[in-house]
Order: C-alpha cells, then structure tokens, then sequence
C-alpha cells in the first residue's frame, strides 16, 4: 500500500485572470476548486494510475470537512486527523496571456506535537515493509523543524520505503533520517550544494554526492520544461520534457511523485518509471488546477518520452 502523509492542507481554489495586474481590479474568467496539498495531489494521481493509496494528515474546521468529503466522494481511502482551527484555502492565479502562475497561500493552522505524535502512532501501527510512505509539502504552525527526520526515521524502522519531497530546511532535517528516494528540483539541489548547477553532468555529481553523504537509494531532479535527472546507485537517465500546452503547473511535481510510487510499488524498471513519471507530469501540466490527469491521456504521451542514460 502506498500512504501519503499531508500534514498542511489546503483547499485549492484556481482562477484564471487575463492580463493578471498588481494593484489593479482583476476579473476571473473561470474558477475551480479541488482539494490540495501535495500529498493529497499524489493520493489523486495515484488513483488515475490505476493503483490505490491511503491520505493521511491534519485538517480543521469546516474546510477540513469539505476536503475529506470531496476526497471520500473520489473514492479515495482517506486517515485524518482533527485539529483545532480551520484547514487554509490557497489561491493560484493563473494569467494565459502572460503564460504566469501566481500563488497566494494562507499560512494553515496550528497543531500540537501530541496531535503530530497520534497520527504517526496510527501510520507506523499499519505500515510493512512491503509498503511506501509519501511525505511531502509544507508544515503547519507547531510542528517542529526536524518532523520529516522523526517521521521518515520511525517509518524506515518499519522496513517500508520513504519519498520525501519537500524544500529548504524540511528537507535538509529528513535527509539526515535517509530517505529512500527524494525529487528536488535543480535550483533546489543547487541551493543544498551551495552552488549553481545548471547541466546534467553536474546535477547527477551533486546527486551522487548527497547520496553518498546520506544514504539515500534514488534521487530524481526535476528541471521543469528541461526535463528530469533520475539517479540510481547503478545508472542516470536524462530525460527530456515533454512539449505540451499549459492548464496549469500547480501540482506537476507531486503528479511525478505519484508515478515513481506507483513504478516503485509495481517493481519497475528504471525506463519503465522514466516513461511513466514524464508522461504523468506533462500530462497533468495540462489539466487546470490541481485536478489529475486521466490515464488514457498519460498513456498517450508514454510513447513520446525522449530519454539518454548518461
């Protein structure tokens, strides 16, 4: 089984605005609302893939309520947890003429360490070595800076495999825990190094170094319309993004991170996940908001991923 864990949701509510103006009166042209949060956003492409996971997290108030109810009306197998307040609603503006993409997120609410501590409790009491734990996106107020090294650590003693997609000092404090796979993306890993990199080549070095250093089995590289680095112990493929137009980039990443759950789960093979992760990808750049592509359009474009091993 795959769990996902979104300790900060959101209720996602897209809108597109023509020529988007700061200071200025704006006028929305279309609207939609979905459920979010990036482990949330893996739980939904999980389930266009054909395979089935469980969404654990945190949610408050009657947002919270909505959230778990869109999820549960999908079909979607759901373990959350309650907290005080109200789960946060995030904007993202999206401007077609000037090919933008403009998030406003509220800050979420606050959570106690004993509420964090129940629902870990709850997770690793399911959790086998046969299954694999998606921790992924931002940490609502309360929670402490090292929560992914405490969760990613507890969920490798279970014997299960961990991704964690998250940024900055999230990640720094969970790869101290070695996660099995993680997916930065470049300006992300060059910020871990301290350094500028820009090429593949120097990509796949500074992978490898963090690999090394850490203990980490795969580490995929995602460089938006460039494409993807995915580094093994054995191998690295580059492959090259997919041209196709844009409904929205929100939620690309976490749709990558669905595939490569969902290839790790089936036991793929490395080109097997290249093909999948960059055809989910580019499949759900095309969709509006953070709604999951459908499978009949991530099939299609599997044949049309361009990939070298370096």
């Amino acid at each position: 089984m795959i769990y996902t864990v979104t300790l900060n949701p959101a209720l996602d509510k897209t809108v597109e605005i023509p020529s988007f103006a700061i200071d200025s009166v704006n006028r929305i042209t279309k609207m939609r609302t979905d459920p979010g949060g990036k482990g949330i956003n893996v739980s939904k492409v999980i389930q266009k893939l054909g395979s089935k996971s469980i969404a654990a997290g945190i949610l408050g108030g009657a947002t919270g309520k909505t959230i778990q109810s869109a999820l549960e009306n999908m079909g979607l197998e759901t373990s959350f947890h309650f907290a005080e307040g109200e789960t946060r609603t995030n904007l993202k503006v999206v401007d077609l003429v000037e090919h933008t993409n403009t998030d406003i997120n509220e800050p979420g609410i606050t959570v106690s360490e004993e509420l964090l501590d129940g629902l870990l409790r709850e997770l690793l009491a399911k959790l086998t070595r046969e299954d694999i734990v998606v921790l992924s996106g931002s940490l609502p107020k309360g929670a402490p800076k090292n929560t992914y090294y405490i969760w990613v650590k507890a969920c490798r003693e279970t014997g299960a495999k961990v991704i964690l997609d998250a940024d900055g000092e999230l990640l720094l404090a969970g790869l101290e825990a070695a996660p099995y796979l993680i997916k930065p993306n470049n300006h992300e890993l060059s910020g871990l190094l301290g350094e500028k990199l820009e090429t593949p080549r120097e990509l796949e070095r500074a992978a490898r170094h963090l690999m090394e250093k850490y203990g980490i089995a795969k580490i995929v590289v995602s460089m938006g319309g460039e494409g993807a680095l995915y580094v093994t112990k054995d191998e690295t493929v580059y492959a090259e993004g997919l041209k196709v137009p844009v409904g929205s980039t929100v939620g690309a990443g976490d749709s990558v991170v669905a595939a490569l759950a969902v290839a790790e789960e089936a036991k793929m093979s490395l080109e097997e996940a290249v093909r999948l992760s960059t055809a989910t990808g580019a499949a759900n750049v095309m969709c509006s908001g953070t709604q999951a592509a459908e499978y009949d359009v991530i099939e299609g474009l599997m044949s049309k991923v361009v990939f070298r091993t370096l």
